[in-house]
Order: structure tokens, then C-alpha cells, then sequence
């Protein structure tokens, strides 16, 4: 009984943090019906999905303890432990810098989307969506780490819920900043940094705008 209410609150925080992170990145079309409010609204849904995203975490931990006996994967993968600590450790030392240096770009603004961008640099010059490739495999690197295929097989679900999310941000700021938004994509890559072709990078635009 345990083991299918772990399941289940995993299921429910997943479908929640996938709904409410993205109407949180969706000021600007919240604006559209709800007004000034939007944005007071957007950093309300995503407390909603900071704490959803929390419960699933912990039900996706507890699940190498508590896994459904209906299960049909391994409970552990076919290689040896230590090779599974030591891809999840070359997984998570990238992302965790990368993490660390998009949270420190971006500030208060990681919880609380706003109107007015403060100033983006770092990472964001590279690249344009840091934390949610940061984020994202921290799920894999637990996978890994609890040796639990199911836990893999989730993380890549989630995969392309994180996309998504990466684009309906993009389409939300294309929304705000126009023509601004668009020369920022051109020049930075969404997930792989580009290669420079010569010529020094434009400084005006999405230099100083950007979150996920």
C-alpha cells in the first residue's frame, strides 16, 4: 500500500509542478487576460511548483525503497555500483557549475519572475537556458546514484516536459521583447553554446534578460 501511494503522490507532484512552472513562465499571456496581476500570479504558480516539485522529489528517493511490486524493470542496473557513481558524478560536477553560476545570474528572479529584468550575464551569454539543463540532471544523477532503472526511466520522462518548458518561456519573452528576444536567440545557442563565426558579440538586448 505504501509502495502504490509513493507512486501516486510521485504522479500527482509530477503533473503538478508540470502545470504550474508552466504558467509561471508565462507572464506575459497572463497578462493578456489578467492584467498588472500577471506577474504577481506568475511567482505564485511557481511557489506552487517549487513545492509540488519537492513532494516529487522525495517520492522519487523513496521509491528505491518503497518500489511498486508490479514493477517489471531490474531493481538495479546490470553493471556494477561504482560505475553508476562515477557517471553520475561526471554528470552532476558540470551540472552543478553550471546550475550554481545560472542561480547566481540570475538572483531573486529563480523564484520571483518580473516585469523589469535585472541585468543577465555569465552563463546566459552562452547559453540560453542554464538552469533547466542544470536541473534536469540532477534527476538522472539520483537515478544513478539509487541504481534504480525505474528512476532513469522517469527522468527521461520528465526530459521532454523540461523542453517544453524551455520553449514555452522563449514564446512568452518573444512576446515581451519583440525583436530584442530574437537578435538574443540568434546569437546564443538554447542548450549548446554556438561557435563564433569572428566579430565581437552584440551587447545590446537579451544580454541583460533572462531566466530558466
Amino acid at each position: 500500500m505504501a509502495s502504490c501511494l509513493n507512486l501516486l503522490s510521485l504522479l500527482i507532484s509530477s503533473l503538478g509542478f508540470s502545470l504550474f512552472y508552466g504558467l509561471s513562465v508565462s507572464p506575459a499571456r497572463l497578462a493578456r487576460t489578467k492584467g498588472e496581476k500577471a506577474y504577481r500570479l506568475a511567482a505564485r504558480y511557481r511557489l506552487i511548483c517549487s513545492v509540488c516539485m519537492s513532494i516529487a522529489f522525495i517520492n522519487f528517493i523513496l521509491y528505491r525503497i518503497l518500489p511498486v511490486s508490479s514493477d517489471p524493470l531490474s531493481p538495479t542496473f546490470p553493471w556494477p555500483y561504482p560505475i553508476s557513481v562515477a557517471v553520475a558524478a561526471a554528470l552532476a560536477l558540470p551540472a552543478g557549475m553550471l546550475l550554481v553560476s545560472a542561480l547566481k545570474a540570475a538572483g531573486k528572479e529563480t523564484l520571483v519572475p518580473k516585469k523589469e529584468h535585472e541585468l543577465y550575464r555569465g552563463i546566459y551569454e552562452k547559453i540560453r537556458h542554464p538552469q533547466a539543463i542544470g536541473e534536469l540532471a540532477f534527476w538522472y544523477v539520483t537515478a544513478l546514484l539509487l541504481d534504480s532503472p525505474f528512476l532513469i526511466l522517469v527522468a527521461v520522462l520528465y526530459t521532454p516536459i523540461w523542453i517544453v518548458w524551455c520553449f514555452l518561456e522563449e514564446w512568452d519573452l518573444s512576446i515581451r521583447y519583440g525583436e530584442e528576444y530574437l537578435r538574443y536567440q540568434a546569437r546564443t545557442g538554447m542548450f549548446i553554446p554556438k561557435r563564433k563565426h569572428g566579430g565581437s558579440p552584440s551587447n545590446t538586448g537579451w544580454d541583460r534578460k533572462h531566466r530558466t
